[in-house]
């Protein structure tokens, strides 16, 4: 046998023990391995950081796979070194134990090369791991890496107000500990993946959500809660002039904090001076059966559905949740909105054109049609609007083909924004609690249902929340809505002839 052979005994030293040690298949392929994930790694990083635009595949090969395959390469080489010196040892019956002579060159040279390399890799682990970790929290590994997965997710994400606020941001937080959590829960949602056993659509994950209070309150701080806020709604009819109707509307907010102002209006319920449980008898929260409410004076009042499935001793035997933000803020950022909401708003931004006839009409019904896929979609929603106006306006779908075309290009797109037919989500996958309009929302507990032993009722009343200021019906300029003059409590004459600071300091009034 070679290892057997004088020219491998022990006479050989440093750098030519090690290389003697290393020729065989074991080694050599281990090296060979360790070698190609070296270049790559190197490549990859160069790419990921020279590059504009981040790629998850770069980022999972150089932080990921390359380095794995490194060690792979680095432990079959050491490997290969250790069970030929056995075998080598075994043949010779030489002593086990490795020596040291620190006066030879050749043995100080072997050290000092290999601490060099310790240092070197230890090195390019750190800034490996570090780079690793930072991949697996960004927003490309989290959204784009299982694209035909996560989808849906991604693009409602990247359509809402928090699409630069990065995912383990709201769905991780701050600590160890959810960090852990999320990673273990991970590896699980990567083996379904891998199995192809996910569920379709993907469930909002309601009951493991870290509390809104380590997430959400991190930015939206609950002192700053407070006032009014406007809000306009521009909605248009299906009749032939796609008519338009605007309501505007003053939101009661209200505060959560007596700092900020007395507690009142929506925030009401977040207010930490206010204790709002109930128990929902479904795992989504969306059927309440009990409410329990204990004001700032320490009253405790219980309200109890009419309706409820749930009995007395069920209830107070069941978990009790207190009320925060996303219990009706549930959808801060993966929002689908609906075909309705959808063409309003693209029609309020002059992507779609008013002066189409019924082209409100027309567009939400090329979107609520059954398509089994995306591509059947798109072929569907040009058949839909270019045969109906080809046929009811031949006409006009000659004169206003530039505008028609341009209908069915909008509407493919709103399609892809809010329908993912092979994940079999849509708008009305996830309930939106925010408002009551095509979800009950607030009226989950507001529906004049809930009634307390001692008769009072949580109220269904609209001006609870909110207050109606215009309602302006059939106006082509929706901006144009008429003011009031202001008029200065000190009559100053020609107010033009002065400016507010010629009088106001700040300080004492004039």
């Amino acid at each position: 046998m070679p290892d057997s052979q004088p020219s491998a005994s022990p006479q050989l030293t440093g750098l030519a023990r090690i290389r003697s040690l290393m020729r065989n298949p074991i080694s050599i392929i281990g090296l060979a391995v360790a070698v190609v994930a070296l270049g790559n790694i190197l490549f990859l990083f160069f790419i990921d950081m020279t590059s504009a635009h981040h790629s998850p595949y770069v980022g999972i090969l150089a932080y990921m796979v390359a380095p794995a395959f490194l060690v792979l390469g680095l432990a079959l080489v050491i490997f290969g070194a250790f069970y030929t010196r056995h075998r080598r040892l075994a043949a010779t019956g030489a002593s086990p134990y490795l020596r040291f002579d620190f006066s030879d060159p050749a043995q100080r040279g072997a050290m000092a090369f290999f601490l060099a390399f310790i240092v070197v890799f230890v090195g390019m682990s750190v800034v490996g791991s570090y780079k690793a970790y930072n991949f697996t929290d960004s927003v490309a590994f989290c959204g784009q890496l299982c694209h035909s997965v996560m989808n849906p997710e991604f693009v409602a994400y990247q359509q809402s107000p928090h699409a630069r606020v990065a995912c383990v941001d709201c769905h991780v937080g701050a600590g160890a500990t959810w960090y852990v959590k999320s990673k273990l829960s991970g590896a699980r949602q990567v083996v379904k993946t891998a199995l192809n056993t996910f569920p379709r659509p993907i469930p909002t994950p309601v009951q493991n959500l870290r509390p809104a209070s380590e997430t959400c309150e991190a930015c939206h701080w609950p002192k700053k809660f407070f006032g009014a806020q406007l809000k306009v709604f521009n909605h248009y009819d299906s009749d032939e002039k796609n008519s338009p109707l605007q309501i505007r509307l003053l939101i009661k907010t209200g505060g959560g904090d007596p700092s900020s102002g007395e507690p009142e209006g929506i925030h009401w319920h977040v207010d930490p001076a206010n204790e709002v449980t109930y128990v929902a008898s479904d795992e989504q929260r969306e059927i309440i059966s009990y409410v329990r409410v204990k004001d700032a004076q320490g009253a405790v009042t219980e309200y109890y559905a009419k309706d409820s499935k749930l009995t007395k001793d069920q209830i107070a035997k069941a978990d009790k949740r207190r009320m925060d933000c996303v219990d009706c803020h549930n959808r801060p950022t993966h929002i689908y909105t609906s075909p309705e909401l959808s063409v309003d708003r693209s029609i309020t931004a002059h992507r779609l054109d008013i002066s189409v006839p019924f082209l409100k009409q027309q567009a939400v019904a090329a979107l609520t049609g059954k398509y089994d896929t995306t591509a059947a979609a798109m072929q569907g929603i040009a058949k839909t609007i270019g045969d109906f106006y080809a046929t009811k306006y031949p006409d006009l779908s000659k004169t206003k083909q530039p505008e028609i075309h341009g209908a069915i290009d909008e509407v493919q797109n709103i399609y892809k924004l809010t329908f993912f037919p092979e994940m079999k989500v849509d708008w009305r996958t996830h309930p939106n609690n925010i408002g009551h309009l095509y979800f009950n929302g607030c009226f989950r507990c507001h529906d004049d249902n809930h009634v307390s032993p001692e008769g009072k009722v949580i109220p269904k009343d609209c001006n609870l929340c909110h207050t109606v200021l215009v309602e302006q019906e059939k106006t082509v300029n929706l901006a144009s809505l008429p003011g009031v003059q202001f008029k200065h409590p000190v009559d100053l004459g020609d107010m033009t002839a002065v400016t507010c600071t010629d009088c106001h300091t700040g300080g004492v009034s004039p």
